[in-house]
């Protein structure tokens, strides 16, 4: 496979995922702020620009925090380099540049979602279209996901759409609850204090596992429980866990086509070895800011290693 074609592939899945995510976080601060006062609201939209890594871009522009002005930055703003439109758009873009390494159902799904999409983002969102599109966006990758699963041979192709996901995932998951909570959370003196119950319950619906969370722990939201169930409960399919050892299977699917393993397949197993060993008490001894900033370093270095190893740019 060209360099060029496993790059599409990897970006395409990223920016899907990426958009999917947006949109959940998206999903989580509208609620949350439709239930706050009007000084308090403008916080948890700050918060969440500031949790996209959107902060700098947009006070360049603005300088307040309404909600409508929040959202349509967020999904379709023109200044904006990480609006979900232009995530969509890239998504489609690397669709195309692959036609001939996916299926024609995987193609299908995708450019009917961007039609969808770029439809409803056409014009400004008003509150009563907020959940129509973010609903839209997160179908867009139901719908990839399920025909690439149910169409794609277990292929080069295959592979590095999934290395893409799980890269952008673990990342995703990873930033949420680095911005949201390290300062609570900076050593294990603080564990047992006084938590926004409400910040919390945030947190789990930003990565779809809130209903997984209650399940599993009786409706008892605790800071604790939170964080070993997304980063290390491998049932949860959000987990660092699970993202992890994902990546690591789908790697060993590609050294075994490819014949030799590179430094990313070194790089991957030193993250899933550090993970492996990990506790819960042990993250919190760390700082869980120090734990999820090493993290965030090793994934972004195995992603990295991924494009020099099969020579994305050639």
């Amino acid at each position: 496979m060209l360099g060029r074609t496993a790059n599409g592939l990897f970006w395409m899945f990223r920016y899907l995922e990426r958009a999917e995510n947006t949109a959940r976080l998206l999903e989580a601060g509208f609620r949350i702020a439709l239930t706050r006062d009007l000084e308090t609201a403008e916080a948890e939209w700050r918060s969440l620009v500031e949790t996209l890594g959107l902060r700098s871009v947009y006070e360049a522009q603005h300088d307040s925090y309404p909600g409508p002005q929040v959202w349509n930055f967020i999904l379709r703003g023109a200044d904006n380099p990480g609006s979900v439109a232009k995530m969509i758009d890239a998504v489609r873009f690397n669709a195309r540049a692959t036609r001939t390494a996916i299926t024609r159902e995987l193609w299908g799904a995708i450019n009917t979602s961007w039609m969808e999409i770029c439809d409803l983002l056409r014009r400004p969102v008003t509150q009563s279209q907020v959940g129509e599109v973010i609903e839209a966006i997160r179908r867009a990758g139901t719908l990839a996901h399920g025909a690439m699963e149910g169409s794609l041979l277990r292929s080069e192709s295959y592979h590095f759409a999934r290395v893409g996901t799980f890269v952008e995932r673990a990342d995703n998951v990873a930033r949420i609850l680095d911005m949201k909570y390290y300062l609570l959370l900076p050593s294990l003196r603080y564990v047992g204090t006084a938590m926004d119950t409400g910040q919390w319950e945030q947190v789990l619906r930003s990565v779809s596992g809130d209903r997984a969370y209650h399940w599993l722990n009786a409706g008892q939201i605790e800071a604790r429980g939170v964080v070993e169930f997304l980063v290390l409960d491998r049932r949860f399919p959000r987990s660092l866990a699970y993202c992890h050892e994902t990546l690591d299977e789908e790697l060993a699917c590609l050294a075994a086509i490819h014949g030799h393993e590179g430094a990313c397949h070194r790089e991957m197993h030193e993250a899933a070895r550090m993970l492996d060993s990990l506790t819960i008490d042990e993250i919190f001894e760390i700082g869980l800011h120090e734990f999820l900033t090493g993290f965030m370093k090793r994934n972004a270095a195995i992603a990295n290693a991924v494009g020099e190893d099969y020579r994305f740019l050639a």
